[in-house]
């Protein structure tokens, strides 16, 4: 069973089992979450929402909270002695994909445990 889940105004597919990164989630690590904003659960049978899926929701735990590659951002313009030097860090939070409720009561569990991070 898969469902497609919407945090951070992104939408991500995600099975049991498996570790998602999303946008910041302000929460401690091992901390236990409730994603009620399924738009999709499919499988046996699927569920497509209007826009959200009534009675489903994805439990995660949040496993890691750390920092992406810095990007590097060059503004130049020829001729002018212009040049702008800029970088970035996007935060993000890895969640582990615990359990998957359909709107039926049917629930697909993961098979192993979250490996939690500390950095």
């Amino acid at each position: 069973m898969y469902a497609v889940v919407k945090t951070g105004g992104k939408q991500y597919r995600v099975k049991a089992g498996e570790t998602v990164k999303v946008e910041k989630i302000d929460s401690e690590i091992g901390s236990e979450l409730n994603l009620k904003e399924v738009l999709l659960v499919g499988g046996d049978t699927n569920y497509i929402g209007t826009p959200m899926v009534d009675k489903a929701s994805v439990t995660a735990v949040v496993s890691k909270q750390a920092r992406k590659p810095k990007i590097v951002v060059l503004k130049k313009k020829r001729r002018q002695g212009y040049r702008k030097l800029q970088g970035h860090r996007q935060d993000f939070t890895e969640l582990f994909i615990k359990s998957i409720q359909a709107p039926n009561g049917d629930v697909s569990k993961a098979d192993k445990e979250a490996k939690l991070y500390k950095k």
